[in-house]
């Protein structure tokens, strides 16, 4: 044991020296840039969130209507034939109305409900039918759209691919300008959000169903984009 203590100490040592010596090596020349890429593509799916605003005496009452209301929504949306795995219900709140006339009011004027429910629909040409479907059947308020596409892998791969490319052309600009050539990447780092924006977001209440019917439709889709960003550091030749 006392012998190979030494040898022990000796190779650690060694090990600690060498360490310090890589990190302290420069690294080689180098021409570090940035690239985005952008995909610009129709969205054909969306998500809807629509839902009911209640308000009554007391908070059984307005427990019991909301809740109703909600039911219904529901109901029709399975009558409409949308999955059940389109569905789901986000956002329940029940609380106190006070008047603020009386100072240290401990009981409230009324109680305010609120259901929100998400629907996500693939048949965009349905969206107003089912709109006008929804306020029939009690939704009050509509919570905002977001605009989606099946087949965003596809289009990330591809904002990847042009955030790629426009790294290089930089390098090789920035590069050229310096007699320079670019070289092979030396490092390579992803960064950004590569999800589709924009996402459309708003609250409004619905409007009367004469007016709903009276236009035409009423959804404009418009184009979503997909992004990638990335960071490339390139030798130098």
């Amino acid at each position: 044991m006392k012998t190979a203590l030494p040898f022990v100490l000796a190779f650690a040592l060694s090990f600690l020296f060498s360490s310090a010596h890589a990190r302290q090596s420069p690294l080689p020349p180098l021409v570090s840039t940035s690239g985005l890429g952008e995909v610009k593509v129709q969205p054909d799916q969306l998500t809807f969130r629509v839902g009911v605003e209640i308000r009554e005496k007391t908070l059984e009452e307005t427990r019991k209507a909301a809740d109703q209301r909600t039911a219904a929504l529901l109901s029709f949306l399975k009558k409409a034939g949308i999955d059940a795995k389109d569905v789901q219900t986000e956002n329940l709140s029940v609380y106190p109305i006070y008047s603020g006339q009386e100072y240290g009011q401990t009981a409230p004027q009324s109680f305010q409900a609120s259901r929100t429910i998400s629907v996500t629909l693939k048949k965009l040409d349905r969206f107003d039918e089912l709109m006008g479907g929804l306020y029939k059947a009690g939704a009050n308020r509509v919570d905002g759209i977001t605009y989606e596409t099946t087949q965003l892998k596809k289009h990330q791969e591809e904002a990847r691919r042009k955030a790629v490319q426009d790294a290089r052309q930089k390098a090789v600009l920035l590069a050229s300008e310096l007699g320079s050539k670019v070289g092979r990447p030396y490092q390579i780092n992803e960064g950004g959000n590569s999800g589709p924006r924009p996402v459309m977001y708003g609250k409004a209440v619905l409007r009367e169903q004469s007016v709903m019917d009276a236009g035409g439709p009423t959804l404009a889709l418009g184009e979503i984009t997909v992004t990638a960003a990335v960071e490339v550091s390139f030798l130098l030749e």
